[in-house]
């Protein structure tokens, strides 16, 4: 996984790379031969989309300083809900207790590595339980933004409601269970329509200062693969009496490709303060297959469905110092027939920090004292 993961980020950091050498002075070696017009345009259209710096400055004001140092906190949410019609409607929704984490970043212009560890484990927390593996990697832009992320979750869950059943089985019967276990992997690309104006990076990477309200179209293109294994033999006795026999599915494995088009909008409610609302629905084109009892053959199926990618923040920066909190969240629904499959993951983040070390273009120059 790690292999993979270094791998889709060295793809995605070599064009911002290609032209961060390029920012210095556009000293390109000379061909021999002369381009031809077409080749001039092409490659000016090519520089120009990658120009990243290219924005409105009564709008954005650029990060002066090189470096940023921050101290941040996860917290991680997720969800599952398993709903069945026949021959009664039935729920069943389950979510894990919140997983906390705390590190420490460092930042290079729009990029930030550090290290986080499990805040349970200082605490003392930790009950043994497996809480599985999270991968999330966000890169913002002001044209372009990625979003890659790998789920493996534990045994931790709970089963939070339930809809339904007997009438001797409570709306909120809470109950430990260990017979769910999901893996997801995917990856979000997205492009930043009114991008002079607007700054991602100001509401989630502090590495611009939006200084006016301003509003932007985002479209952009999602992949991802989910595999849940839904053991409900370990369901609590009660429950399993009263199931309907379409809940009764084993493994669902399900590809989701999607295009999605939103809106954001940074509002500058006070001098350095900022907030931020994205919301992208997505039209999602899904393959799946499900499999049910031992005796009944696998199902393939294939479908339309709705889903979301949401994104809120609120920061204070001044260009030395910022602290501030964001959410990015994303819904997956899956509907076929008189089954239905919703699945949620959040990310909340409580950040402080500062930046350090002024870019040269920045830097007083002391004036020369005539003798």
């Amino acid at each position: 996984m790690l292999k993979r993961g270094i791998g889709w980020l060295w793809i995605i950091c070599l064009p911002f790379s290609l032209f961060a050498q390029d920012e210095v002075k556009d000293s390109l070696m000379h061909d021999s031969i002369a381009p031809t017009a077409r080749q001039r345009g092409f490659v000016e259209t090519i520089k120009k989309f990658l120009n990243f710096s290219d924005f409105d400055t009564t709008y954005i004001s650029p990060n002066r300083y090189n470096y940023a140092l921050m101290l941040d906190h996860f917290t991680n949410y997720e969800y599952y809900s398993v709903k069945n019609t026949s021959p009664t409607p039935q729920r069943l929704s389950f979510s894990p207790k919140p997983h906390n984490k705390i590190g420490v970043y460092f930042g290079w212009r729009w990029i930030f590595l550090g290290w986080a560890i499990d805040t349970d484990g200082l605490y003392g927390k930790k009950s043994g339980k497996d809480r599985g593996t999270e991968f999330d990697l966000s890169l913002y832009s002001s044209k372009i933004g990625v979003d890659i992320f790998y789920h493996r979750t534990g045994n931790n869950y709970r089963i939070d409601k339930v809809t339904g059943f007997s009438e001797d089985i409570p709306s909120n019967y809470s109950e430990d269970f260990s017979g769910l276990k999901v893996r997801m992997k995917g990856l979000n690309l997205y492009y930043i329509f009114n991008n002079r104006r607007f700054s991602y990076p100001a509401a989630f990477s502090q590495s611009t200062n939006q200084r006016r309200n301003a509003g932007s179209f985002i479209a952009g293109f999602s992949t991802s693969t989910h595999n849940l294994n839904f053991d409900y033999t370990k369901l609590p006795a009660i429950i399993q009496e009263n199931m309907n026999p379409g809940m009764k599915v084993k493994h669902i494995k399900y590809t989701n490709i999607s295009l999605n088009f939103g809106y954001a909008y940074n509002w500058v409610f006070a001098r350095n303060c900022l907030a931020c609302l994205s919301l992208n629905p997505s039209i999602a084109y899904k393959t799946s297959q499900i499999e049910k009892e031992e005796n009944e053959k696998k199902d393939w199926y294939k479908n339309f469905n709705i889903d979301f990618i949401v994104r809120a923040g609120i920061v204070y920066n001044n260009s030395k110092y910022f602290i501030g909190t964001s959410f990015l969240g994303r819904t997956y629904d899956y509907y076929r027939n008189n089954f239905s499959l919703n699945n949620g993951f959040g990310t909340l983040q409580v950040y402080a920090g500062f930046n350090f070390y002024l870019k040269k273009e920045h830097r007083k120059t002391k004036p020369i004292q005539s003798k």
